[in-house]
């Protein structure tokens, strides 16, 4: 036995030479050294991704020929011949992200710099496994009609479904969770109807990497995003990496019992974050009020027309919200919280106006460079853009770390 073995740590694991493990790992390299910088030389390419000129040289050839990189042509720079140029080819192959919720998906398509290419959102009459895969293959179609693509540039798919994941007797409020979904191998039979693999990411996880790349937190790599889908999730970037959990479930802060700043506390089910401050929560009360069925579109209108009902919410919402923020700080020690999901913007700003003053934690310095909560820039996209963005990197990334690049930055939605 080692020395590792004796102390718990267990046997050092030895990667022998693979050439084609290699040749895949570099392949990826090179692509990300690509669409992180914009277009570059076949030189400046081997320089950065540490890799032979040769090498490099047979995998830009590789790549171009399976139509992912396109020749630019040649920048001049000293003497001698121009280097040639070589980009992600925004024609070339796609990834897709869905958001799945319980009454509407929303649907993205990336190409590799990972622009936006086209997105949309639809209502969804029936969330069952019965229904979904076809509605999810339909929006696919009519994403790839809208640019011009076959269905086959499409190389790889996300999708993000509210959690909790495999947890026996733990559902979210209302029809936060998915209904007939138990027992359902969702990646299965969403690959079988998409006809590709398909990754599944917790909501609030997929919308924590849509913001890092797209929104608020694209200077930011350790941030906590508030996600307001029906239910209430939390995603957490550190150092530009999602923290997903042993069981993709980090972050199910919606099942937390908190005491509000006013009022009296509530405990068990009855008591979870969920109940006083999601979107359920609010439509419970509109319902209540004798408008049901209002959905996230409407709830713009009201709020333009001061309505009592969701002002109400609002000071109840941030009631406890602000003692949860507290948290989040204290335990994660963010630069910044965000809130956002599919509650209008202007709605989001008015909670996060209410939430002061909130309660002092690790957070409460001077000199802050950025405030203790600020609103995504997103919008509803936010979980599909993720989705999308996260079955990118899996197939361009040698890592996963979601690093700010030009690209995206300007594909910004």
């Amino acid at each position: 036995m080692t020395s590792s073995e004796k102390h718990g740590r267990g046997p050092r694991l030895v990667i022998g030479s693979n050439p084609e493990r290699n040749r895949a790992h570099n392949r990826r390299v090179v692509l990300e050294v690509i669409r992180t910088h914009g277009h570059m030389g076949r030189t400046e390419i081997a320089r950065r991704a540490r890799i032979t000129p040769q090498a490099v040289a047979n995998i830009v050839d590789d790549l171009l020929s399976e139509g992912m990189l396109v020749q630019l042509g040649r920048l001049r720079s000293g003497r001698g011949q121009p280097p040639i140029q070589f980009a992600i080819n925004p024609d070339g192959p796609l990834t897709g992200g869905v958001e799945i919720a319980a009454d509407h998906i929303a649907t993205t398509l990336l190409d590799l710099s990972g622009a936006v290419r086209a997105q949309a959102i639809a209502p969804l009459q029936s969330a069952t496994p019965d229904q979904v895969p076809g509605r999810v293959s339909e929006e696919i179609d009519k994403l790839c009609a809208q640019i011009g693509a076959s269905r086959d540039r499409l190389i790889g798919f996300g999708a993000v479904m509210p959690g909790p994941f495999e947890v026996e007797g733990m559902s979210s409020v209302g029809p936060a969770t998915l209904p007939g979904w138990k027992g359902i191998d969702a990646k299965a039979t969403l690959s079988r109807a998409i006809g590709q693999p398909v990754s599944i990411e917790n909501d609030a996880t997929a919308a924590a990497v849509g913001e890092r790349l797209y929104g608020a937190g694209r200077q930011i790599s350790n941030f906590c995003f508030l996600y307001f889908g029906v239910g209430l999730g939390l995603g957490v970037l550190k150092d530009g990496v999602p923290l997903r959990g042993a069981f993709g479930n980090a972050g199910e802060i919606g099942h937390v019992a908190l005491v509000p700043r006013h009022g009296l506390p509530s405990y068990g089910p009855d008591g979870a974050l969920e109940r006083f401050a999601s979107l359920y929560a609010l439509r419970e009360k509109l319902a209540a009020s004798g408008r049901p069925n209002i959905d996230s579109g409407a709830l713009e209108p009201l709020f333009t027309q001061n309505d009592p009902v969701l002002a109400d919410w609002i000071k109840q919402a941030a009631d406890y919200l602000a003692p949860t923020v507290a948290m989040i700080e204290n335990i994660f020690d963010p630069e910044t919280v965000v809130f956002g999901g599919n509650l209008p913007d202007v709605i989001l700003d008015a909670l996060i106006a209410a939430l002061e003053p909130l309660p002092v934690s690790v957070s409460t310095r001077t000199g802050r460079a950025q405030p203790r909560v600020v609103r995504g820039q997103t919008g509803r996209f936010t979980a599909a853009l993720g989705a999308a963005a996260l079955a990118l990197h899996d197939i361009l990334s040698p890592q996963l770390s979601l690093e700010y690049s030009p690209a995206v930055a300007a594909a910004r939605p």
